[in-house]
């Protein structure tokens, strides 16, 4: 005979979130990019609602089957979007032509957020602040695109156009257009790349025969209006985006405080021949500081972001920027924020990648080597679709290897929290387990509280077997649902569940045991 009861193990359950608390909490992300259809949907199905739902699903159930915990849903590639929105009109990338609407008209971004969260996968939002321009020109932009009403914040840059970082409208806008995301969809954090200030183009003159001659950024005219007290140019525009990431980071958290802020750079912030203190020992061609104007270290250090995910796409050992070295040079320069790796999946199947990539698997290399750094927190792997098509047999070897249990993404450490209520009332009827959940008292039901219980994780013991709750072995499964069908329930002598909200911290357990 069966009864529950909760029982408050405070030596075993706290000393687990004391020591090997990361061995079943880690990042496994990958990007879904949109921008010129990369990833989704596939040219076949723009326009098609019931296509792009289908292959998103697929790829959203081949996720799961992985043990993925989190997509990075690109929605904003272009101010335009991926979302019913009244700021920015729906991509073309979407829809065939920018601001009309499908064929059978749906909110993508809240069909993934809704089919992402029934599968245990969270949904970080991915934007790109500046471009407004990529593989088209301004005249294929919608008529009622903030382009058409404010052609002044907009500067073009080689053939391409982009918002003008310097000016107050577009730090305004840029919030205004995050601040009602996060207010209308339940994401689970917001996510830039490494596109802030654009890559520098060579410019077009005859002394580039000779010499390496960048175009400079057309912002002359707004630094010499509105320099804010600042003398250097490259400083002034450093400050722009340091500004919008500091605003960011407060509209976010004034809305919801459990959303995430997060950054996805370049992977070089400085060489060592630029700054010798803390430069890493790489030669790139491009940083961050110098090139992009993104000074990551100090968001960081100020706490302006949650985590950042440096882009470490190149191979281990490589000469001018070699993975080893930078992955020991972010885990030393994160601040204590979170940080996830960004990697470079896609290459395993580049018939032209440097010999590395050729031989079986440089991605499975530099997984196990992250293993290796305690300040690792996980992975983002890009992108999605080549990913799925198993180059080099990857899936297998996340599957099979490094993602072999279900694992929930890392408690943010630059956002306090705290642990929901447990569950109560656990009980199996025939295969089927079941239980209650506690929740913390609003005053209107309809408001989301993140410090509530959103998910569950039931964990499995068999006659003889320590209650291990650090163990991810014993992770029976991860649901988003109060009931969890069991295959062999027999088998277990105990069963547990905990609660896990949007802060990601996960409660005390309830136990069922024989």
């Amino acid at each position: 005979m069966r009864r529950y009861f909760i029982i408050v193990l405070l030596f075993v359950w706290f000393g687990s979130a004391l020591y090997g608390a990361a061995i079943k909490r880690e990042m496994r992300a990958t990007w879904i990019a949109t921008v010129a259809n990369i990833d989704w949907p596939s040219a076949e199905a723009v326009g098609h609602s019931k296509m792009q739902k289908d292959e998103m699903l697929m790829m959203l159930d081949s996720l799961h089957r992985l043990h993925f915990n989190a997509v990075i849903f690109q929605i904003r590639p272009t101010a335009d979007a991926f979302y019913y929105s009244e700021l920015e009109p729906l991509s073309s990338w979407l829809t065939g032509k920018q601001g009309v609407d499908n064929d059978e008209p749906y909110d993508p971004l809240e069909f993934v957020v809704e089919e992402a969260h029934r599968r245990c996968l969270d949904v970080h939002v991915w934007l790109n602040p500046y471009r407004m321009t990529h593989t088209f020109t301004i005249e294929e932009l919608d008529s009622l695109h903030i382009f058409r009403q404010h052609p002044e914040w907009f500067w073009q840059y080689g053939d391409k156009w982009y918002f003008d970082p310097g000016l107050d409208e577009t730090r305004l806008w840029l919030n205004h257009v995050v601040a009602d995301i996060v207010s209308r969809y339940d994401i689970d954090a917001i996510h830039f790349d490494d596109y802030f200030y654009p890559y520098k183009i060579r410019a077009q003159t005859p002394e580039r025969r000779a010499v390496s001659v960048w175009e400079d950024f057309p912002d002359d005219s707004t630094f010499i209006r509105n320099p804010r007290g600042i003398e250097d140019k490259d400083a002034w525009r450093r400050n722009n985006v340091d500004l919008v990431i500091m605003e960011l980071q407060q509209t976010i958290k004034q809305l919801k405080p459990w959303v995430e802020f997060g950054i996805s750079p370049f992977g070089v912030w400085r060489n060592q021949s630029s700054d010798p203190e803390r430069g890493s020992k790489t030669k790139a061609g491009v940083q961050n500081y110098d090139d992009l104007y993104a000074d990551i270290l100090l968001w960081l250090e100020r706490g302006w972001i949650d985590y950042v995910a440096p882009q470490l796409y190149w191979e281990i050992g490589k000469r001018v920027a070699d993975y080893e070295i930078l992955l020991h040079w972010w885990a030393e320069h994160s601040y204590g924020k979170n940080l996830y790796i960004g990697q470079y999946v896609s290459q395993l199947e580049n018939p032209r990648a440097a010999a590395p990539w050729q031989v079986p698997n440089e991605i499975c290399r530099q997984l196990t080597l992250n293993e290796t750094l305690p300040g690792v927190d996980g992975s983002i792997l890009y992108s999605c679709k080549p990913m799925l098509r198993n180059p080099q047999g990857i899936c297998d070897s996340l599957l099979h290897h490094y993602y072999s249990y279900p694992a929930f993404p890392p408690i943010n450490r630059n956002i306090e929290s705290k642990m929901p209520l447990p569950v109560h009332d656990l009980h199996i009827d025939g295969h089927l387990l079941q239980w209650q959940v506690s929740q913390a008292l609003t005053a209107d039901s309809a408001v989301v509280d993140g410090s509530n219980a959103y998910r569950f994780v039931v964990y499995a013991f068999e006659h003889g077997e320590a209650v291990d709750f650090d163990d991810p072995r014993h992770i029976q499964a991860i649901v988003s649902d109060t009931c969890c069908l069991l295959d062999e329930p027999d088998r277990y002598h105990t069963l547990c569940v905990t609660a896990v909200n949007r802060y990601k911290q996960e409660s005390l357990p309830c136990i069922l045991s024989n």
